[in-house]
């Protein structure tokens, strides 16, 4: 279906920066706020906050190792443009992780506030670099990839991803954080459902 506002216009590299800037440091402070509450979410953050209280490394470490084989992935399936951009987030996400702490800090989050919020900004960070053509790699290189391949909306399948990542969460932490957890998860998928729709954003 067309749009009746035209095909859109392409964006500038600047706008692209700025947009990388926002999506990162919403993604940076959402992981902060989980983390200072001791809770996870889905996709790779959320492997990366479970790992982090495992093995001694930061969320914002962790998610780069992490990301490595699913960029490699994204070079093939969603091509190279999208792969760098998605490798110049996921990087921006490490070096933001290890400045803004110095220049904000949580002393206390409400858990619930911490799910609600965390998992929302996250979502919005995301949501931030998709409309620039870009993910933050880990399992949001499979949902887009599904999703301009198959049609498969980016949120469903997410949601799918991170039940079995917060099922696997249950096995370490305390129950009423593990159900926490899922209500982050829930709320960062929620964004990308109602708000990444094909043919809904007609800049590109």
């Amino acid at each position: 279906m067309t749009s009746p506002y035209g095909p859109g216009l392409r964006h500038s590299h600047a706008e692209d920066v700025y947009a990388f800037l926002i999506g990162c440091s919403l993604i940076v402070m959402g992981l902060m706020c989980l983390h200072k509450a001791g809770l996870v979410t889905g996709g790779v953050a959320g492997i990366a906050l479970l790992l982090s209280y495992i093995v001694p490394m930061t969320p914002g470490n962790l998610f780069t190792v992490i990301n490595i084989p699913f960029l490699l992935f994204a070079v093939r399936a969603m091509g190279p443009r999208f792969a760098l951009k998605t490798t110049i987030a996921s990087f921006g996400i490490t070096a933001l992780a290890s400045v803004i702490p110095s220049v904000m800090e949580f002393s206390y989050v409400q858990p619930l506030f911490a799910a609600i919020f965390g998992g929302t900004v996250i979502g919005m960070g995301i949501l931030s670099l998709a409309r620039h053509q870009a993910g933050v790699g880990g399992t949001g290189v499979i949902t887009l990839w599904l999703q301009k391949s198959r049609g498969i909306n980016a949120g469903r399948v997410q949601i799918m991803i991170d039940a079995a990542i917060l099922t696997l969460s249950a096995f370490f932490l305390p129950w009423e954080k593990a159900v926490l957890s899922a209500v982050s998860a829930f709320a960062m998928s929620s964004v990308l459902m109602v708000f990444h729709r094909p043919g809904r954003y007609i800049g590109h």
